[in-house]
């Protein structure tokens, strides 16, 4: 997994940006694969786009459009409450998967829980509601070929759990050792089997989403108010915190793996959508170096993608 990353880039000067970012991101020890893209001039630079990789909560946004899509279409109602008992809930340390309590909340708020704070089971009761093989389909019918979604959140502990137990520090090894061999212990870790996305994929659907180019028009927009309320600022907005600055956006995180793709829209009218998707070479449950370094890489990327 060593080697001379494959460089995407619109001129030379956004060439010698990727090498930077690229290199930083290795000093880190970070694997990545970055994608960032103007939405308005196409003008891009990144490194290792095309590689599938898991995409822990990032998948909640490809979940997100779909139901707001059924919701435009008047097939699923925005108002209609679900139940979600602790029993059978899952797991997650934020929102409803953290709740000791059955709690009640209507499509609508499931939404919200899953974008704003990335709520588990939330996200696994919208799955639950329009089915994770009709998403997955949805998203081929819509062109988005580089994006399957393939099982619930839950899923993912329950791998992890069915071969290191409660050992969360012997699933993190594994899944470093196994992002070396390729062969994969942790089912939802193997980009054959898990929900997985390239960053030219996600960057993709973000185009789609902040240009109306996909769904109903209202679903899109529903999406990008949601991904505006987003409250970790860790990565994509690390270093990216001013009041002439958006950055709507979702992150990703389990075991070795570190995402966040989003949208950085300036008062100046520059909008700039990044995916950036690592995957930590060392055994640590927190990385701080690395959230900053995406952080790092999206300040720079955007500044130079700037008109």
């Amino acid at each position: 997994m060593t080697g001379t990353p494959a460089y995407v880039a619109t001129s030379a000067e956004l060439l010698a940006v990727a090498e930077s970012l690229a290199e930083h991101w290795a000093a880190v020890g970070a694997l990545g694969h970055l994608l960032a893209r103007n939405l308005d001039t196409g003008e891009e630079l990144g490194f290792d786009t095309g590689t599938p990789v898991p995409l822990a909560s990032v998948v909640k946004v490809p979940l997100a459009l779909v139901v707001l899509d059924e919701i435009a279409h008047g097939r699923l109602d925005a108002a209609l409450p679900v139940t979600i008992v602790p029993e059978h809930r899952s797991v997650g340390p934020t929102g409803v998967s953290a709740f000791r309590h059955p709690a009640t909340l209507a499509v609508g708020d499931l939404l919200h829980q899953t974008l704003t704070v990335s709520d588990n089971a939330s996200a696994d009761a919208l799955l639950d509601l329009v089915g994770v093989a009709a998403v997955d389909e949805r998203l081929r019918q819509w062109g988005c070929s580089g994006i399957r979604v393939r099982h619930r959140l839950h899923r993912m502990y329950e791998c992890a759990a069915g071969v290191a137990g409660d050992d969360f520090g012997l699933a993190l090894e594994l899944a470093i050792r196994d992002d070396a061999t390729r062969h994969y212990s942790i089912e939802t870790l193997d980009p054959a089997h898990g929900n997985v996305g390239t960053a030219t994929a996600l960057v993709d659907l973000l185009q789609r989403v902040w240009l109306d180019l996909i769904a109903h028009p209202s679903a899109t927009a529903e999406l990008r108010r949601l991904m505006g309320l987003q409250v970790f600022t860790h990565r994509l907005s690390s270093d990216l915190r001013a009041d002439t600055v958006k950055v709507s956006g979702k992150t990703g995180t389990f075991l070795h793996l570190r995402h966040e793709i989003g949208v950085v829209e300036a008062d100046s009218g520059d909008r700039v959508a990044v995916a950036a998707l690592t995957r930590s070479h060392r055994r640590a449950s927190t990385a701080h170096d690395i959230d900053l370094a995406i952080g790092a890489a999206a300040r720079t990327a955007f500044e130079s993608l700037r008109r």
